[in-house]
Order: C-alpha cells, then structure tokens, then sequence
C-alpha cells in the first residue's frame, strides 16, 4: 500500500523497522514499555498480513503516531468478521495537528475495503483523552457486557476445586477440533469451523499466548474454553487472559462442566502469575452473562466502542 498524505502528513503501513520509534511513542505515552506487545503484533501481522492493519503516520519524515488492529473472525460469539483497533497514539508533542485523525480514516478506509462492516475498541472509563477522540471520530458505545474478575485471591483458596471432579480437563489439542466444532455447532447452528481451526492453530503454535482447554467425559469432548493471553493491547502493562468462546455440549448441560472449565482456567492463570480475566459477552445472553456472574465476572472499568463503516 502506498502511503497517503493528508495535509502534509504521510500515512504508511507500519513495518519491522518502526518497532523501536513505536515502543518508544507509546512509552512515552504511557509511561511504561510494552515492547514485547509490539514485537508480537508486528511478528503477527508479517505471518499473517490479511488479519492485521497496522498504520504509522509521519511528520517530517519521523514517526509520531500509530494504530494497530486485527480481525475478529468468531470470538464472542460473533458471526460475521470485524476489525478491532487495539492500540493508538500520538505523541504528545505532536497532538492537536490531526495526526489521529488521519491514521482513523486510514485505518477505517483499510478496514471497509475487506468488506469489515465495523470496528470496536475499548477504553477505561477515565481515560479522557481517548474517549474525546473516539467520539470525534464517530465511535459510540457499544451494547455488549465487558466482564472481568481478579485471579488473585487474598485468603489462599482453590477456585472451586470440586468443580474439577465433573471432568477431565486438559489444554486444547488437536485431536480435539471435531469434537469443539460439533459443540459450537449445536450453539450457533454455524460451521465455524475456520474460525476454530485458527484459533487452535495459534494454541498449537504459541503457547504463551493461548490458554485454552479442553473438557472430555467418557473419552469424548463435552466442552472447551478459548482463552489467550493479551500483554499489551489497549494500553494495558500487564498481562490479561481473555476468554473468546466457551462451549459446553447441550447434551452435558448442567453438569457442571463449564465451571469446570473456568476453575481450571483460574487454577492456570494464578501459576503464571495472571492476576485478571476478562470476556465479552453479546448482549441479550443472559444465560452467559449469569455463568460468567456465577463465576466472579462482573462489569469491567473498560468500556467497549462501536463505529459501523
């Protein structure tokens, strides 16, 4: 892609080469590195170029701001692909100029050229700044439910350990596609597959970021839990798990099986010293959104935007 220019400002494609002018805009920004959230995104999208859009914009010829974001293809449930805007920034001396401005019209233009009909992006309610700009550009809030709990607990318990006993639980495989497909299948009376092989795919190959898992009873799947790891997106600076899909076989409703599935999780993310969990539940799921209640989760501080292209 050519770089655009807008007003004297050159909007390019982000590339390997800007991962230190861009660790250090957003240091700068926020106070801390999050140089290896940026090394993986740039990573990623070099493997995997038609899910990421990544955007640097210049100022006489020096990188002073960026965007970056990827495709949502079936996490939460969704059933039709969108893009989402994880990380933004403009350093500070060069704000006020519409240098964020010209990498939000790039990034949508991008987005709505692959047929993406929205993007999302969340932010802390107190983040002023970027709730300004968000609702200059035309975002507004979305109608899903942010959740999230706290891993760490202060008084030593297990997280349910009798929940455990309802299955084997064991980290995803392989083997275990058909099974997980056929699942989400009597769920979503979709074939999302693609979606589910990819998302295994990734548990398979980078096992720091995935931490997914898988529930058999009588030797077949009866339910799974996708899960990953974030270290950086949306301005965090410590690690969050999130859960993307969770699914329990109608068949083994009410046997516990996805409480199962979360105390494992818990039981997990507290060895690697994960200390916060989070989802995103669709609105009107009000069988998900009381599991999830049921199991600490409650409205998060990070509010979730929508802008429809």
């Amino acid at each position: 892609m050519k770089a655009a220019v807008r007003q004297g400002k050159s909007v390019r494609p982000l590339a390997a080469r800007d991962l230190d002018a861009v660790v250090a805009v957003d240091a700068a920004l926020g106070g801390r590195s999050r140089r290896t959230y940026f090394e993986r995104r740039l990573a990623a999208a070099q493997h995997d170029a038609e899910r990421h859009l990544q955007f640097a914009v210049e100022e006489d010829g020096v990188l002073a701001g960026m965007v970056l974001g990827y495709a949502l293809e079936g996490e939460f449930g969704r059933s039709e692909p969108e893009m989402r805007m994880e990380a933004l920034g403009v350093r500070a001396a060069a704000q006020g100029r519409g240098l964020g401005a010209a990498l939000a019209e790039a990034f949508e233009a991008a987005a709505a050229k692959r047929g993406l009909r929205e993007i999302r992006t969340s932010a802390l309610w107190h983040e002023h700044e970027l709730l300004r700009f968000l609702d200059r550009a035309g975002y507004r809030l979305a109608d899903n439910h942010v959740l999230d709990r706290a891993i760490t607990t202060t008084d030593g318990r297990d997280f349910y350990p009798e929940a455990r006993d309802a299955a084997e639980i064991a980290l995803l495989g392989e083997a275990d596609l058909e099974g997980i497909a056929r699942i989400d299948r009597r769920h979503t009376g979709r074939d999302r597959r693609g979606y589910l092989c990819r998302a295994l795919r990734e548990t398979l190959t980078d096992s720091a970021v995935r931490v997914s898992l898988v529930a058999r009873t009588d030797g077949g799947v009866a339910g799974f839990l996708m899960a990953r790891m974030d270290y950086g997106d949306f301005g965090r600076v410590e690690p969050v798990a999130v859960i993307d899909t969770v699914g329990v076989d109608p068949m083994r409703a009410h046997e516990g099986i996805g409480r199962a599935l979360l105390s494992q999780l818990f039981v997990n993310l507290s060895a690697l010293g994960v200390e916060r969990v989070e989802t995103v539940v669709a609105p009107g799921r009000l069988d998900l959104l009381g599991f999830f209640h049921h199991a600490g989760l409650r409205p998060s501080e990070r509010l979730g935007f929508l802008k429809k292209l």
